[in-house]
């Protein structure tokens, strides 16, 4: 048989705190939480979870901060080199054929803004950093 603990809980709704705990608590998604219990249990073991790893360990959160930050950087460089890197390949591809002598268009230029000589700042997706 489990051991059940039963407890009250009081919310003074004159205090913002409490007033937005019920509102959190009314407009609960029933597929997710299947009671203010299961809800209110989430809570609790998030919130002391995460406030004595803090105490064991005062850095955790701007360690948290700085690989949320290092992964959006990295998220943002993926997606430079997934728009840049067909345009690269076409003319490292095109100026080998045609450095062998193995392939030439005529009137055809293939050079790209993918060359590094040719790379413009603008053409690299800053929005990681809020530019």
């Amino acid at each position: 048989m489990p051991t059940i603990r039963a407890t009250s809980l009081r919310l003074n709704l004159d205090k913002p705190e409490h007033k937005q705990a019920w509102e959190y608590l009314q407009a609960l998604d029933n597929t997710e939480f299947k009671s203010y219990t299961s809800a209110i249990v989430t809570a609790v073991n998030d919130y002391f979870g995460r406030y004595f790893r803090r105490k064991d360990d005062p850095y955790l959160e701007t360690r948290e901060r700085e690989e949320k930050f290092v992964a959006e950087i990295v998220a943002a460089v993926e997606r430079s080199a997934e728009k840049a890197l067909p345009a690269f390949l076409a003319a490292c591809i095109a100026k080998i054929l045609k450095s062998s002598g193995n392939f030439s268009v005529p009137g055809q230029n293939f050079t790209t803004s993918a060359n590094p000589e040719n790379c413009d700042i603008s053409d690299v997706d800053l929005d990681f950093i809020g530019g």
